[in-house]
């Protein structure tokens, strides 16, 4: 007696079978490194579903029930299945896809409201404008009457060497954290520049799997260094950030080759000034601690895969002219373990299931004996340093961000007198310009 066989295959609609061909999903072996590899592998929620399963229902046709589950959200996107796959399929971009296709208002938790918010106001938290720049004068000051004589934050300024992009979580409540790299490019004596407008650093359409997104803001982010003439964009800390500008940036050329820009990584930076002396550092302050280097998965694993080189090894120098003490995790570089916050799961809900698929890099953290984790993603940053604490009580190490290590250690030298007077008149004109009192402060 014949029996109806439990799955009955279908076919994809034609787009997605074309896209999933381009994506080479039919050179699956099924052998399951993928998910052997994967650290979301056994999560509760999932119910067992893993990779490899996702990769048999998709062969089955089965692309609705992928679409609907958690699985893509879940999924950070860290690239360490594809680094291992056999065949080379990309599973951050079949998930990504994945994510493409599912309604805009099925998309979990609050993605896709800063997605709308970055497209209508500039920045994921819609910060007015106003308020940007009375924090920027205000923490300027700060700054200038801290350490750093002379010191304002200029924006819109013509012929910059440098434009950086604010990451909007640090202007609407980390306002501490923008101070690390105004210190450097003070103490290096930078000509850098912020935009007044479409100022977001990080990419959640990349999250969201929203490709016109990450299109725009890429070309708000050409436009701006064309606009303003300006040398060099530094590409955003955040890897979500750095890895969706750069691959805006490659739809933007395909459609116009005039619009490539010149852009640097924040590591070839940090070398560049500290190699060419610009900045001095002193070791000292930073005696008594051993150090550790997160692998950070876009700037590594996914930079190397799509375009060539990952940023593994300039880190790690960086550290080195700052402290004594250095350890590497165990695994690490392409073989590091995800933090589990990449793939937008940071601010998604899916708190507990990001935990758990960070219990790897957690483990590692712990078996290095470091005192001080150092890190150079936002998302990164706050997974380590807030998440697991939450699920893993005995995290008893320090976080930071690779350049605020740097500005720690900096040897400052202040501007002279005459140097101060000419930058508080800039500053003035500037706000001015801009409808911004400095001195009036916030109510």
């Amino acid at each position: 007696m014949s029996q109806e066989p439990a799955i009955t295959p279908k076919s994809l609609p034609e787009e997605a079978a074309k896209k999933l061909a381009s994506l080479n999903l039919n050179l699956c072996l099924t052998c399951g490194t993928c998910a052997g590899g994967c650290p979301a592998t056994g999560t509760e929620r999932l119910n067992g579903m893993d990779i490899r399963k996702v990769y048999r229902m998709l062969a089955y046709g089965m692309i609705d029930e992928v679409v609907n589950s958690d699985f893509p959200w879940i999924c950070t996107g860290c690239g360490r299945c594809a680094a291992a796959c056999p065949m080379n399929l990309d599973t951050p971009a079949i998930m990504g896809y994945m994510k493409h296709l599912r309604d805009r208002d099925k998309v979990p938790g609050v993605l896709h409201k800063g997605v709308l918010q970055v497209l209508k106001t500039g920045n994921n938290m819609g910060v007015p404008k106003d308020d940007y720049l009375m924090t920027m004068a205000d923490m300027g000051k700060e700054v200038a009457e801290d350490c750093c004589p002379g010191f304002y934050v200029p924006v819109d300024k013509q012929d910059a060497d440098v434009l950086f992009f604010p990451n909007s979580k640090e202007v609407f409540s980390d306002f501490e954290d923008m101070k690390w790299w105004w210190k450097i490019f003070y103490a290096a004596r930078e000509n850098w520049t912020i935009p007044s407008e479409n100022w977001e650093a990080v990419d959640w359409g990349l999250f969201t799997g929203n490709y016109e997104a990450t299109h725009i803001l890429a070309q708000r982010k050409i436009e701006m260094m064309k606009r303003f003439n300006i040398k060099r964009l530094i590409m955003p800390d955040c890897g979500g950030g750095s890895y969706g500008c750069r691959m805006g940036m490659k739809m933007c050329k395909m459609d116009d080759p005039a619009s490539e820009i010149n852009y640097v990584y924040l590591y070839e930076y940090l070398v560049e000034i500290i190699k060419s002396g610009r900045i001095k550092l002193d070791k000292s302050v930073n005696a008594g601690k051993v150090f550790t280097w997160h692998d950070s998965c876009k700037h590594g694993r996914e930079l190397e895969r799509h375009f060539g080189h990952g940023y593994y090894e300039e880190p790690r120098w960086i550290i080195e002219q700052c402290v004594d003490q250095f350890v590497d995790m165990t695994p690490n570089r392409v073989n590091g373990y995800c933090c589990g916050a990449g793939g937008g799961n940071w601010p998604m809900p899916y708190e507990k299931e990001s935990a758990f698929h960070g219990r790897k890099k957690y483990e590692s953290i712990k078996q290095t004996g470091a005192n001080v984790v150092v890190v150079g993603c936002s998302n990164c940053h706050d997974q380590i340093m807030k998440r697991y604490p939450k699920f893993y009580p005995d995290c008893d190490y320090e976080v930071k961000y690779i350049w605020e290590l740097i500005a720690d250690s900096l040897i400052i030298e202040p501007l002279n007198d005459e140097d101060v007077e000419k930058a508080e008149a800039e500053a003035a004109a500037q706000w001015e310009r801009l409808g911004i009192d400095p001195d009036a402060g916030y109510e």
